[in-house]
């Protein structure tokens, strides 16, 4: 036998009905349905905000019978009449979150709530999506007698939106959150820098509790933007921040701090940190040496194929440092370079002087149409920098030139502003 769906009650045609007693008496007007945000992905309403005698009271869930178009009915005559006090996670759903964007997290935008959707499941009324449709809208602008003959349309899933909810006092994004957790970082920047500065700092917020994370969204983040949530920060903040981020990607929010507090800032690191950085700093940020990560992998031409794979599984870079592994001779001059894939392919004990293919490096002053030219060229997603005497300095990779030759802001192409 299949299983029916349930119903699915509008917002807007259940706030402005009747509240009612079990007579069917009027008593009131309802103004706002309140849900208890928490791990369950549909949360249940809670309550109801309801006008009885040009009073403003609250209506606990354990009173209600029925929730339904046009009228709430209440089990019992009397009416305890309560003033409405918010408890913690309690959200209510036109005040706070009808017209307002949420996170649609499978989607990775942001969408308005045009509609918000209720059903009775498991014996009670829940959230069970939004509307962020024209449909959804029309319904709430035409007289009531039409607006209940609007079929339903599609809504997205509330198990997969997460509200904004900063502006309400006892509600805060919850940290971490499990549905935040499945979005990469550079999405979560995507997000950041889409919604208002204060939807942004709530999203900062709730990625916070995992610095690495954290991190890991600065570093996706355009540079305006790195600013914006930084710079209320106090130095020894920022100071954790830059040593958790990759050291190029660090270099570039150093130089969006306030001159008199790069230094400051650079004090707080570690000896190693600080070196790394202000070396970075020194060069045009324009330039191969600019833009390039002091993360990579470079062993003596004679080490076996057996000794750098275990430098590498020793390693904690990332992985696009990997990528490529460099050889160099018995002067710290570069000697060539393979694919970790191709190493990994390659017979056991061969040395990496046997194996090491041309590398197509280039100095710290080359410009970034030289960097660039070299790659398509040669079709490299990595490419390293050296000195004049041909040590390797370090390594760009195409990531770092998408960066710069993209134009600015062209997520926003891909939709993360609401819509359908």
């Amino acid at each position: 036998m299949a299983t029916l769906a349930p119903a699915v009650l509008h917002l807007s045609l259940v706030v402005g009905g009747e509240l009612r007693d079990p007579a069917d008496e009027r008593l009131g007007r309802v103004d706002d349905l309140i849900v208890r945000l928490g791990d369950e992905d549909y949360p249940p309403v809670t309550g109801v905000v309801a006008t009885v005698a040009g009073r403003p009271v609250f209506v606990p869930s354990e009173q209600v019978v029925e929730i339904a178009a046009g009228v709430v009915t209440l089990e019992a005559d009397q009416l305890d009449l309560q003033h409405f006090r918010r408890r913690p996670q309690e959200v209510l759903l036109k005040k706070d979150v009808l017209d307002r964007q949420l996170i649609n997290v499978d989607g990775a935008r942001l969408v308005r709530a045009n509609e918000i959707e209720l059903a009775r499941l498991d014996g009670w009324y829940r959230v069970v999506g939004v509307d962020i449709s024209l449909r959804g809208l029309l319904r709430r602008v035409i007289p009531r007698t039409f607006a209940d003959r609007l079929t339903p349309g599609s809504f997205l899933d509330w198990a997969s939106v997460e509200p904004f909810t900063g502006h309400v006092p006892t509600v805060r994004l919850r940290v971490p959150h499990p549905k935040l957790a499945k979005l990469h970082p550079a999405q979560l920047a995507d997000l950041v820098e889409a919604a208002s500065h204060s939807e942004g700092e709530e999203i900062m917020a709730a990625v916070a509790a995992d610095p690495e994370r954290e991190a890991d969204v600065f570093e996706e983040l355009e540079d305006s933007h790195q600013l914006e949530f930084v710079e209320d920060r106090g130095d020894g903040e920022i100071a954790a921040l830059i040593g958790r981020m990759e050291t190029d990607d660090a270099a570039d929010l150093v130089l969006q701090l306030p001159e008199e507090r790069r230094e400051q800032v650079i004090a707080l690191l570690s000896t190693f940190q600080a070196r790394r950085l202000r070396t970075l700093l020194g060069y045009d940020p324009a330039t191969a040496g600019g833009i390039m990560s002091p993360e990579y992998v470079c062993l003596y031409a004679d080490a076996t194929r057996e000794e750098t794979l275990e430098r590498i599984e020793r390693s904690q870079l990332p992985a696009e440092s990997l990528a490529q592994i460099f050889g160099m001779d018995t002067h710290r001059r570069l000697r060539g370079t393979i694919a970790l894939a191709d190493l990994v392919r390659a017979p056991a004990g061969e040395r990496l002087a046997d194996v090491l293919g041309e590398a197509q490096p280039v100095r710290a002053d080359a410009e970034l149409e030289e960097v660039a030219r070299l790659m398509t060229d040669f079709d490299l997603t990595v490419i390293p920098v050296v000195d004049d005497e041909e040590r390797i300095l370090g390594i760009v990779t195409v990531d770092d030139v998408l960066e710069l030759v993209l134009p600015e802001g062209w997520r926003r192409r891909f939709g993360v502003l609401g819509g359908d």
